[in-house]
């Protein structure tokens, strides 16, 4: 008499089907996984929220001239103010301003200016890329060449006139910003976009009937997202650089307003004399926000096209 066969011996285990991880959450691992990113996202964040709470973090409003006595004017860091209440860590600058609290005010204005005119450049030059890859023809090639041309002279130079035209001033120094930049991302939209365009979804959409506005929007946009977050990276800090280099010229925002770029000028004609720190510390600053955010640009490059990498 044969032995009955066992059956739970012959089960075969299923063998479980690895879950497919989404592109965004690889991406905030990689992004996660470098130190260096990490340290310039934190120095960024820092810097930035000390700059918010600036009115707070500081002994005295720099700009406010109830505040100043010039007396203290030119102090070495570490001196005593003239009531002896406080230290100048960083010293003070000509007029008898703090140069810790200069520097923290003076974020606000540099960095504020640098993220509002990369977002609303971003969002310009983003639809003006997907309007050109979508339509084609005459349109892409009117908005193509217009982008050529913004982007075939050099920008401090371009600024400079325009800001001699409109006069100082933190919106002229944004909307000169923002003419400067919203190239850069049309033509990053428009090269993802054309790519984009030939695939099956978007032919789907149209079959749907469904409105060319609404498969630029909600189809065609959130797949050129990638490269257009690394291009902001790299444009805030750009922008900063911009309106530092150009208050330091006198010709971004007036010397009534708080900025990098005019603490850095106030001190220049004192380096001879030896007293280094008018300049230096607000340029300190200035590299350390700056390198700071081309770490985290570097790192988005790199995590978002891992071809890229070394």
């Amino acid at each position: 008499m044969s032995t009955p066969m066992k059956l739970d011996a012959l089960a075969i285990t299923p063998t479980p089907v690895p879950r497919r991880e989404s592109p965004w959450r690889r991406v905030l691992r990689d992004f996660l996984a470098s130190k260096s990113a990490m340290v310039g996202l934190g120095v960024a964040l820092a810097l930035m929220i000390a700059a918010l709470a600036a009115p707070w973090l500081t002994p005295q409003n720099p700009y406010d001239l109830m505040q100043l006595d010039v007396l203290d004017a030119r102090l070495p860091p570490g001196a005593i103010n003239g009531l002896g209440t406080f230290h100048y860590w960083l010293g003070t600058d000509g007029q008898g301003r703090d140069l810790y609290s200069g520097i923290l005010y003076g974020l606000r204005i540099s960095v504020g200016i640098g993220v509002g005119s990369a977002l609303i450049a971003g969002v310009i030059g983003s639809l003006v890329g997907l309007l050109a890859a979508y339509c084609g023809g005459k349109i892409d090639a009117l908005l193509m060449r217009l982008a050529d041309l913004v982007l075939s002279f050099p920008s401090i130079l371009v600024s400079m006139l325009i800001l001699a035209y409109l006069g100082k001033g933190i919106v002229n120094v944004m909307a000169t910003l923002v003419l400067l930049e919203w190239a850069y991302y049309a033509r990053t939209a428009r090269g993802q976009a054309l790519v984009e365009r030939q695939k099956e979804y978007v032919e789907a959409a149209r079959g749907l009937d469904i409105s060319g506005w609404r498969i630029m929007v909600h189809h065609i946009l959130p797949n050129c997202l990638p490269p257009l977050i690394v291009i902001s990276t790299l444009q805030i800090a750009r922008a900063i650089m911009l309106e530092v280099t150009l208050s330091f010229l006198g010709l971004g925002v007036p010397i009534t307003e708080p900025s990098l770029g005019l603490l850095i000028a106030n001190g220049y004609q004192y380096m001879l004399a030896g007293e280094y720190w008018i300049s230096f510390y607000p340029g300190i600053a200035l590299l350390t926000v700056i390198v700071a955010i081309n770490l985290v640009g570097d790192r988005l490059r790199d995590v978002m096209n891992p071809r890229w990498q070394k």
